[in-house]
C-alpha cells in the first residue's frame, strides 16, 4: 500500500552560489517559495572554505523563507547543522541508502532532499526515497544524469523522470521538482519544459534566476478551466457511487482524488 502523502510540495525553488553573501540576502525577497544556497557546482574549488563561512553567517539567524544548502560533501556539515537558519539539506550525487544514512547521522533532525544524478541512483529511486525519516524529497540532477547516460535529446531523460515520481509517491513523499533549465533567456522554451514536466507527474521546479520563477509558478499552477472543472467534479461527487457528468465525463474516487488535489494546488495562488 503507497503510504499517506504529508508534505505539500513547494513550487519554487530559487538556486543562488554559497560564496555571494549579497546575492544570498537578495533572493530572500525574490518570490520563491526555498531559497537553495549552493555549496556544490556553483561554488569554484578555491572559494569551498569562504563560501561555507559565508553560509554559516547567514544562516546564523532564521528567514522567512526557508533556506535550504546544497553541499559539497561532508565537510560541509558540522558548519551548517544546528544554525537557525537551516532548513533542509540537498545532497548530492546520492546512489544508495547508505548515503543518506550517513549523511543523516551526522545531521539529526534535518530535512534532507535526496539528488539522483546516475544511473545507478535512479534504479535505487524508491530505497533512497524511503532510507530514512528525514528524507523529505527526492529529485534528478539532470545535467549529470545526461552525462551519466550520454543522453542528447531531453526527451531520453522521460523515463528517469518518470521513475523519479513513481518512488516519490510509493514512500509518500511529495512530487519530485524539475531540474534546473539552464537557459536563463529562454522563458518560453522554459514554460514549454515545465508543461512538459508537468504531464509526467513533477510539481514545481528548480531556478537560477529570479525572472523564471514566475514561468515556473504560472505553468505548475492549475488553469482557470481545470480549477472549473475541478469544482464540478467535486460537487458531482456528492452522489455515491461511480457515474458520468452530463459532457460525457466519467467521476468516479480516483477523478475525485485528482480533483481534489487540482484545488489544494489552486488555493496556492
Amino acid at each position: 500500500m503507497t503510504a499517506p502523502l504529508t508534505r505539500p510540495a513547494p513550487l519554487t525553488w530559487l538556486y543562488v552560489p554559497g560564496d555571494r553573501p549579497e546575492v544570498m540576502a537578495k533572493a530572500l525577497s525574490c518570490g520563491a517559495e526555498v531559497v537553495i544556497v549552493d555549496l556544490e557546482d556553483a561554488v569554484a574549488p578555491d572559494r569551498k572554505a569562504y563560501a561555507r563561512a559565508a553560509t554559516a553567517e547567514f544562516l546564523s539567524s532564521p528567514h522567512e523563507t526557508p533556506v535550504h544548502v546544497r553541499i559539497a560533501d561532508a565537510r560541509d556539515l558540522p558548519s551548517l547543522v544546528g544554525l537557525p537558519g537551516l532548513s533542509g539539506l540537498r545532497v548530492p550525487k546520492v546512489s544508495h541508502a547508505s548515503d543518506i544514512h550517513r549523511v543523516a547521522s551526522r545531521a539529526p533532525g534535518v530535512a534532507l532532499y535526496a539528488l539522483l544524478e546516475s544511473a545507478l541512483a535512479v534504479e535505487h529511486a524508491h530505497a533512497i526515497a524511503a532510507a530514512h525519516p528525514a528524507v523529505h524529497g527526492i529529485a534528478l540532477g539532470e545535467a549529470d544524469l545526461r552525462a551519466d547516460l550520454g543522453v542528447r535529446d531531453d526527451a531520453g531523460l522521460d523515463w528517469s523522470r518518470g521513475r523519479v515520481v513513481i518512488a516519490a509517491r510509493a514512500a509518500g513523499l511529495a512530487p519530485p521538482a524539475q531540474s534546473v533549465y539552464p537557459d536563463v533567456r529562454d522563458l518560453d522554451g522554459l514554460a514549454a519544459s515545465c508543461h512538459h514536466g508537468r504531464a509526467l507527474g513533477l510539481v514545481g521546479r528548480a531556478a537560477i534566476h529570479p525572472r523564471q520563477l514566475p514561468v515556473i509558478e504560472r505553468a505548475y499552477l492549475p488553469t482557470a478551466r481545470e480549477i472549473v472543472e475541478a469544482e464540478e467534479i467535486i460537487e458531482a461527487a456528492a452522489d455515491a457511487g461511480a457515474h458520468a457528468l452530463p459532457d460525457g465525463r466519467f467521476v468516479d474516487a480516483a477523478i475525485v482524488a485528482a480533483a481534489r488535489r487540482t484545488l489544494s494546488l489552486a488555493a496556492r495562488r
